[in-house]
């Protein structure tokens, strides 16, 4: 498909809800995925008002809080969101069992570990869900990388990523929240990153 990013990116970059619809417009298999993570609920909310059964993608790496486990299933219900959750090929207690605890992120074993529990579950996710656009709550201030991105963009192999919140602040989520009375996530945690500022790797791979 051969777009016009420059224009695309001038024209709905700043404005959500017209992003989401062109995307949309566009007719082709969509994604969003998602963690879960604070503030979520903003893009899960956003795009199931325009298409309410769009296929909502979690890699669930095993390590999350019981208060985001507990999150997942209220905004679900809530939403009535069509989840789609990709789990590792080992359950956290036999990896556990054989390789101990969460490797340090100055370990070796760091990236092994976040292929398994994150990427290999999202490259499997991309292979059997095959769409076309994938929508991602990226966002500017997230990292020195995203900073960088544009609210549209083509991967490699032709996928259409849009971050339609990418330049949204906290403040303007948080808004949206309480004006829409989303139920938020206040206990997450990433072991694949560590730090709040630090890329996990899905993101540069794709």
């Amino acid at each position: 498909m051969s777009l016009d990013l420059d224009r695309i990116n001038a024209e709905y970059g700043d404005d959500a809800e017209q992003l989401i619809k062109w995307a949309l417009s566009l007719n082709e298999k969509a994604i969003v995925t998602t963690n879960f993570r604070p503030f979520e609920a903003v893009i899960l909310h956003l795009l199931t008002q325009v298409k309410p059964d769009i296929q909502v993608v979690w890699m669930d790496n095993g390590y999350n809080t019981e208060t985001t486990y507990r999150y997942v299933d209220e905004i679900t219900q809530r939403l009535n969101l069509n989840l789609l959750t990709y789990l590792p090929r080992r359950s956290r207690a036999h990896r556990e069992a054989l390789e101990g605890p969460v490797p340090a992120l100055d370990d070796p074993k760091h990236e092994a570990f976040t292929t398994e529990v994150k990427l290999e579950p999202f490259e499997r996710a991309l292979r059997e869900t095959a769409p076309k656009i994938w929508f991602t709550a990226l966002r500017a201030t997230d990292t020195a990388v995203r900073a960088g991105m544009d609210p549209v963009s083509i991967n490699p192999d032709g996928l259409i990523k849009v971050a339609p919140l990418l330049k949204w602040t906290a403040k303007d989520l948080w808004e949206y929240m309480q004006k829409h009375n989303l139920p938020d996530n206040e206990d997450y945690y990433d072991p694949t990153k560590g730090e709040e500022h630090r890329e996990c790797g899905l993101h540069l791979s794709h």
